[in-house]
């Protein structure tokens, strides 16, 4: 597979080795197949011509085998070559250099004449190979990258390898010869695929142990951008999900920190195949351009059409789950072991544009869904439209490499690839973008808190702090909404001339701000019909008249006329009967207030003799709830009832319990005499 990093440094070091202590030399003879070389405590990089030939056969890599009617195939790298992916020299595989389509099996072999070797020696392999390998010395197995069975060849992303020569070999001639495998996946992805890519490095111990640490910190040093990358990614998924879980109606924010999962995921498989064999190439595969990459793609159009707030979601997610299905079933037969095996190998002629073709439909779409977030809010857009650019031109990295474009740059030594660099910055940008909203929200949120206190301060007007004085009655009420603006209210209209009292009480349906407004309505329709007629069932009718038509306008209502002489006429629309003296009023049941104009609504007559008590309560007082899920209920109520108790301690009671709902009770109690009422 594609190799990890190129190793520029690896073949400065050796040069210097031999320039400086003059321990190694190399010594070409052109027209003899055997190099003669002195180590000393050096190492020497296998530069120059070796045998090469497609196909296998065991019997290649015995020493005594006769390779003379090979090809050559030069393993120094050119004067200004340049890997396009990692930087450094290197060498072009054997699809550039006469074997074009070819994938398979490839040997190369290189004799060698060791002087001066006194120590244990190793024997390194470039990073930079397709797709695995395996190392004879003298004929004898020495290493291998990748697992070679009787099954087939196993493959992984290319790693830093290097492997002892038998204790035998330390001088004298040596025949190196390497078996080569190569998936026919490979050339997809780069276009100078085949065999070695840097010569081999024959050395001391020692010496083979130093390059090895220096490519290893060469991957360290490559990768510090990748890890930036994961822990940019990772921040950005935090912050995502916790905007979601504050703000729900924001689906937006959801489908980022889907995003930044996925592209975190992607980012995590790349390091793992950087530091290990742990993840085959077609299990890689697999999860990065069959099923990460295009759903990533894919999220990136939804979450910017949610950010913009479009509409018509539904038919965009079909299109773009789709076209998603769709790449990755291509990119399934391309990149995975299904291509050179199910699928013939020219299905690239039309596979390779289809899966180019649709990941231009999804960029299409990105377009589209910008333009229309720009026409909707010019200057969101307009800040948007660079991150926007930047996810468009990152899934292009495997064609800017076959077309030999450099997708990585090395500043100060460490490379970072344009992918990581777009990834980041489109997420800087994208932070902007939430600095911006979450402001604006901010500003929203303030605008609700000053309209909610102000509805507060209307419904304040509206519920009467101070009870009016009736003559014969002791009222008393308590009132304690769950939230800044409650849904309960009651009205008590004494009649100016005949001594009576119209008592009406409710409970619109809701919560909030909207339940405030539709309160502020029925108690001016009480009011209303009070001074109009003041008569309980009336009342009701005016208010169910009012209600209808209004869409979800709906409440419970219960309106009591009192006379001067204790005789009581009671309407009822849906809410809880009064207590009389702790025991409930046995009333039939009836529709609330907004559901149907005629509706009829139940009504009695009973006098209310002197020492009397009615306690009025919403249904916030029994369904109460306690951290055990245990509702206040009516038996406590009932219970409560039994002996001489307040409104106020009543809902105390309940809001102690756990408050729910709004909490309203109002007691009236009539009275002996008119001095005993006015006391």
């Amino acid at each position: 597979m594609r190799r990890l990093r190129s190793s520029f440094l690896l073949l400065l070091w050796v040069g210097l080795c031999g320039a400086l202590r003059g321990q190694s030399a190399l010594v070409p003879v052109a027209p003899t197949p055997v190099r003669s070389i002195t180590l000393g405590d050096s190492a020497v990089a296998l530069t120059g011509s070796w045998k090469f030939h497609t196909g296998d056969d065991m019997a290649w890599a015995s020493p005594s085998f006769d390779d003379s009617g090979w090809d050559a195939m030069d393993l120094t790298p050119p004067p200004g070559s340049r890997d396009p992916a990692f930087g450094g020299s290197y060498v072009r595989g054997w699809t550039a250099r006469g074997h074009k389509g070819y994938s398979g099996y490839a040997w190369y072999r290189l004799r060698v004449d060791v002087q001066d070797g006194q120590t244990a020696l190793k024997l390194k392999m470039p990073n930079d190979f397709d797709d695995a390998y395996q190392v004879y010395v003298n004929g004898q197995l020495v290493g291998e990258f990748g697992r070679f069975t009787v099954h087939g060849v196993t493959i992984y992303n290319a790693l830093p390898r290097a492997f002892s020569l038998p204790a035998n070999v330390r001088s004298g001639p040596v025949t190196v010869a390497i078996r080569m495998w190569m998936s026919a996946t490979t050339p997809l992805v780069d276009p100078d695929a085949g065999g070695l890519h840097s010569p081999p490095v024959l050395g001391k111990a020692s010496a083979i142990d130093g390059l090895l640490h220096l490519d290893w910190d060469r991957i360290d040093h490559s990768n510090y951008s990748a890890f930036l990358e994961t822990k940019v990614l990772l921040l950005a998924l935090l912050v995502a999900f916790a905007l979601f879980l504050l703000d729900r109606k924001e689906p937006a924010y959801l489908w980022l920190g889907l995003t930044c999962s996925v592209l975190l995921a992607r980012a995590c498989v790349f390091l793992a195949a950087d530091y290990g064999p742990w993840i085959t190439t077609n299990l890689n595969l697999l999860l990065v351009d069959v099923i990460l990459t295009p759903m990533g793609i894919g999220l990136w159009v939804l979450f910017w059409a949610y950010w913009f707030r479009l509409d018509r979601m539904g038919l965009l997610h079909r299109m773009v789950w789709g076209l998603v299905v769709l790449l990755g079933l291509g990119m399934a037969m391309l990149r995975t072991s299904l291509y050179g095996s199910i699928v013939p190998v020219h299905a690239i002629v039309w596979l390779s544009p289809l899966t180019l073709a649709l990941k231009l439909l999804l960029d299409v779409l990105l377009i589209w869904v910008t333009y229309r977030g720009i026409r909707k809010n010019r200057t969101e857009g307009w800040v948007a439209l660079p991150a926007v650019l930047l996810v468009i031109f990152s899934p292009y990295l495997i064609e800017l490499i076959a077309l030999h474009v450099p997708t990585e740059l090395f500043l100060f030594g460490v490379g970072i690839s344009i992918g990581e660099i777009g990834t980041m910055l489109s997420l800087a940008m994208i932070t902007v973008l939430l600095l911006r909203r979450f402001l604006h929200t901010q500003r929203e949120r303030e605008q609700w808190k000053l309209e909610l206190e102000q509805a507060r301060e209307v419904q304040q007007m509206v519920i009467p702090a101070a009870l009016p004085m009736v003559p014969g009655l002791i009222i008393e009420s308590e009132y304690r909404p769950a939230r800044v603006v409650g849904g309960d209210f009651f009205q008590i209209v004494p009649h100016p001339t005949d001594g009576s009292v119209l008592i009406v009480v409710g409970d619109v349906t809701g919560k909030g701000l909207q339940a405030g407004m539709l309160v502020s309505l029925i108690v001016g329709a009480v009011l209303a019909e009070a001074a109009h007629s003041g008569d309980a069932l009336t009342a009701l009718n005016a208010l169910n008249q009012r209600l209808c038509g209004r869409g979800h306008a709906h409440a419970t209502g219960l309106a009591l006329r009192i006379e001067a002489d204790g005789a009581v006429t009671l309407a009822n629309a849906g809410h809880l009967p009064p207590y009389l003296n702790g025991n409930e009023l046995p009333m039939e049941g009836a529709l609330i207030l907004g559901m149907v104009p005629e509706a009829e609504f139940s009504v009695m007559h009973f006098q209310l003799a002197p020492g009397d008590t009615l306690m009025l309560m919403s249904d916030g007082i029994a369904e109460a709830q306690n951290e055990q899920n245990q509702l206040f209920g009516f038996e406590r109520i009932h219970a409560m009832l039994q002996k001489p108790i307040t409104a106020a301690e009543i809902a105390a009671a309940a809001q102690d319990f756990g408050q729910e709902d709004d909490i309203s009770v109002l007691s009236v109690t009539r009275t002996a005499s008119l001095t005993a009422a006015l006391a």
